[in-house]
């Protein structure tokens, strides 16, 4: 019996990994720093353990034959880890970015960018069987970078709104983890994953003025403004790092895959159905 491992459980990507694991009754384990904290299923095998003390993942790792992995420690651990993962499993799971993708929105610097080739290259020589996803924007950044200022109010700031992206659901980037880490076949894949469509930013908060009922006046602001405004959803880097990403996709429709749909036989959920499942935390 398969026997899997996520690392990042407690995420929004590895908490539905889990859940979706959980409910076709895999044996599943989440490592978490704090496994009193987590609020994952019943089922699941919580266990504690930390990426940048390698020793507390041998026994994480005891009987796994798979893991999923989500990165959320420093590059400093990166080898050590991936040395204990290697010793135990046959088969990882990597959830990195599209950043081999040609399309201007995924290619300018970032320090992110490094990070992601320096564990791709350690798993590619681990002798693991590995499979990259590569998820463009996730739909769920609306959560941290829109629903505040909407349910404070009816103006939301925002730079660059004409850019487009094709923002995926968190579910669908599951439903292909699940796929890549039950069944055999997907080996040496690189999956880029997107939403079913192109649209801009504006288009993307009046569709959640749409579904939510309200009418949302949506303001423009300049990237220096963003600077100073958007530091609440990250440090100054990430703040640049988006800001040159949207600023490069002006002008060209969003990169859009049928990876979801290849790889599940279900269309990747659009961003309305999203909005809609997640109404609620854009209401006051």
């Amino acid at each position: 019996m398969n026997h899997i491992l996520v690392i990042g459980g407690t995420g929004t990507v590895g908490r539905q990994v889990v859940s979706r694991l959980a409910a076709t009754g895999v044996q599943v384990r989440a490592l978490a720093r704090n496994p009193g904290a987590a609020r994952l299923p019943s089922r699941v095998d919580v266990v504690c353990g930390d990426l940048t003390l390698p020793e507390t993942l041998d026994s994480c790792l005891d009987g796994i034959d798979t893991v999923f992995l989500v990165w959320t420690a420093p590059a400093a651990a990166v080898a050590s880890a991936l040395e204990r993962i290697a010793k135990h499993a046959r088969r990882i799971v990597f959830l990195s970015a599209p950043i081999k993708t040609a399309h201007p929105l995924f290619q300018q610097p970032n320090p992110l960018k490094a990070l992601f080739e320096q564990i791709e290259r350690l798993i590619e020589t681990s002798g693991l069987q590995w499979t990259f996803l590569r998820p463009g924007m996730f739909a769920a950044n609306a959560l941290s970078w829109w629903a505040p200022q909407i349910r404070a109010g009816d103006v939301v700031r925002w730079p660059y709104l004409a850019a487009p992206t094709a923002p995926i659901d968190e579910r669908d980037i599951a439903a292909v983890a699940v796929r890549a880490l039950c069944e055999d076949g997907h080996a040496g894949a690189e999956y880029v994953l997107t939403g079913p469509q192109s649209s801009t930013q504006f288009e993307q908060l009046s569709t959640i003025g749409r579904v939510i009922g309200r009418s949302l006046r949506i303001e423009e602001i300049s990237p220096d403004e963003a600077r100073r405004e958007l530091l609440r959803i990250g440090p100054l880097v990430a703040v640049n790092m988006l800001l040159d990403a949207w600023a490069a996709a002006i002008g060209q429709p969003a990169h859009v895959t049928s990876t979801v749909a290849d790889i599940t036989g279900a269309p990747a959920r659009a961003f309305d159905d999203w909005v809609t499942d997640h109404s609620v935390e854009f209401r006051a």
